[in-house]
């Protein structure tokens, strides 16, 4: 159960940071005037930087700012204290998230961030999910564009898969169909940050290799090969490696996991670039299998606090689909497709309604996912105000 009372909502973490300003800027401007505005207030380091973003985004003078340091563990727990939810855009996570998972988890405040960091994760887990339990913290890892359009995805697909079969899904293609949108300095920061936790605990690579190594013991099926560019006779496409997979289909056996198998112990599930038709199709996947990450391997990439400008946000999309078939041969397809550039411009729309979705949760404490935590109630929201839709494609 959520905090009975707290002096805010929310409370964003990292506000003067480059995403973090995104989701201040968010909340200002589509609940500022609402009748149903969550109380909210901007954190970080540096009251001078907090004042700045303040003006700048044209949120209220009176806005309330706190000083809060990942460094300093009273000044964490100061915060979580004042807050029922805190969002933290602060990464990478292995290198900066441990402490606030940790206040919050020991002061029964909930918590989303937008980690994609599945080795750091899996500690987290291990060392915090008892804690979070006892005082009814809720613990939400990857509520952004990782893995939110995938978990619920899969998720609002099984759904649909019951009432028309009676049954789950027990294989499903998670498949990227378009995306426009680049990648920020913190994104390029956190999995370098996760690659140099592993250099340095190489006890942790078959994390990175296990698709249920969240799923906390419970290991399931072989899962399909989404490593190699390949030509899906079904949907007439080349199929490419998604630099995603890693840390989504995690998170979705994981839900899976939490929420007692409704789509079976036996579930597969797998994501990929669709690439086209064709020897194009087949050239742009292979290069795509040579080059994993972010686009053209040569091009220089961002610094930290560095991302899409305000154009390249707002011309962004995304475009998901999920191919769902049951044991006994019944298909269906789900779609997932959003508005604005996906890891920033719709992911900080994305936390920013999953902490509102919290605050109206009845879940218990824990570590769990957005799937596991909010399930439908997130996807009504993300529907009603963050321009993302789910529907299925007959």
């Amino acid at each position: 159960m959520p905090k009975s009372s707290a002096e805010f909502d929310l409370i964003v973490y990292g506000a003067s940071g480059y995403t973090g300003r995104l989701v201040a800027e968010y909340l200002d401007q589509h609940y500022g005037s609402r009748d149903d505005a969550p109380s909210w207030a901007m954190a970080g380091r540096s009251l001078e930087k907090l004042e700045s973003v303040r003006d700048e985004i044209g949120a209220p003078a009176d806005t309330p700012l706190i000083v809060a340091d990942t460094d300093d563990a009273a000044s964490l727990t100061a915060m979580c204290d004042r807050a029922k939810v805190v969002l933290t855009t602060v990464g990478p996570y292995t290198n900066y998230g441990e402490p606030l998972v940790k206040a919050c988890a020991e002061t029964g405040t909930d918590y989303a961030d937008l980690s994609g960091e599945p080795a750091w994760m899996y500690q987290m887990i291990g060392k915090y999910s008892d804690a979070a339990k006892a005082s009814g913290a809720r613990i939400c890892f990857s509520s952004g564009f990782d893995s939110i359009p995938f978990d619920l995805g899969v998720l609002m697909l099984q759904k649909e898969a019951q009432a028309r079969f009676g049954k789950p899904a027990t294989r499903v293609k998670g498949r990227m169909r378009g995306m426009a949108g680049g990648p920020s300095g913190g994104t390029v920061a956190s999995m370098g940050a996760t690659m140099q936790a592993v250099a340095a605990d190489p006890s942790l690579i078959p994390v990175l290799k296990n698709p249920f190594a969240l799923a906390e013991g419970f290991e399931g099926p072989g899962q399909p090969d989404g490593d190699t560019a390949a030509f899906d006779e079904k949907l007439g496409s080349w199929a490419a490696p998604f630099v995603m997979a890693v840390i989504n289909t995690k998170t979705v056996h994981r839900t899976n996991m939490l929420l007692g198998h409704p789509y079976g112990e036996d579930f597969q599930y797998d994501e990929m670039v669709l690439t086209g038709p064709g020897e194009e199709g087949e050239k742009i996947a292979k290069h795509m299998q040579a080059n994993p990450g972010f686009g053209d391997p040569t091009a220089k990439l961002p610094a930290p606090g560095e991302g899409p400008t305000k154009e390249e946000r707002e011309n962004g999309f995304y475009d998901a689909m999920f191919v769902g078939e049951t044991a006994t041969g019944e298909t269906l397809n789900y779609g997932v497709k959003g508005k604005y550039d996906p890891g920033y411009g719709s992911t900080s729309r994305m936390i920013a309604e999953t902490g509102i979705a919290l605050l109206a949760s009845d879940a218990g404490g824990g570590v769990g996912t957005p799937g596991s935590f909010l399930g439908e109630a997130l996807v009504d929201r993300l529907q009603e105000h963050a321009e993302i839709s789910f529907a299925v494609e007959d």
